[in-house]
């Protein structure tokens, strides 16, 4: 067993060092009233949290249901797209090919024509398709905030 160095202490509570710090404080009893004040703040003071709270998690929701409906209107609008750029490619390489087996100025131009027709209505066709679809998309999308913007008109009128 080693042997017990002289600078070892005996374990000796922790006392101030200076009596200034030494303050002894008289026992104050808090009166009822000022419990029952100080009870009810922190009362109204967690209810106005979980309004803050329940206010902030709904609107993270709008946000969410916002941000969701714009993305699948924007995908929407974007496959209407490719599919309107592939009709008029496609039609765009049938007359060349029809344009290959003319044989006179006269098919050319009649082929022409009738493809200047039909594109014409095509795109009077597409443009109504992306002006409807444009329109539910604008529409879906201001839904969650429209329906936000009501349930707190409806809250503000209860309160």
């Amino acid at each position: 067993m080693p042997a017990q160095s002289k600078t070892a202490k005996s374990a000796k509570p922790a006392t101030a060092p200076f009596d200034a710090f030494n303050i002894n404080m008289p026992s104050v009893e808090v009166p009822a009233v000022f419990r029952d004040m100080a009870e009810k703040s922190i009362a109204q003071a967690r209810d106005g949290y979980d309004k803050i709270k329940s206010a902030a998690e709904e609107a993270t929701d709008m946000v969410e249901d916002s941000y969701e409906t714009a993305r699948e209107g924007v995908f929407s609008i974007g496959v209407k797209t490719l599919d309107a750029a592939k009709s008029n490619s496609d039609a765009s390489f049938a007359l060349a090919r029809d344009l290959f087996g003319v044989k006179t100025f006269a098919e050319a131009i009649e082929l022409q024509t009738a493809f200047a027709r039909k594109q014409f209505e095509s795109f009077g066709a597409q443009a109504k398709e992306f002006q409807e679809l444009t329109q539910k998309f604008a529409a879906d999308a201001s839904k969650p905030v429209t329906a936000q913007v009501e349930k707190t008109f409806k809250d503000i009128k209860a309160a």
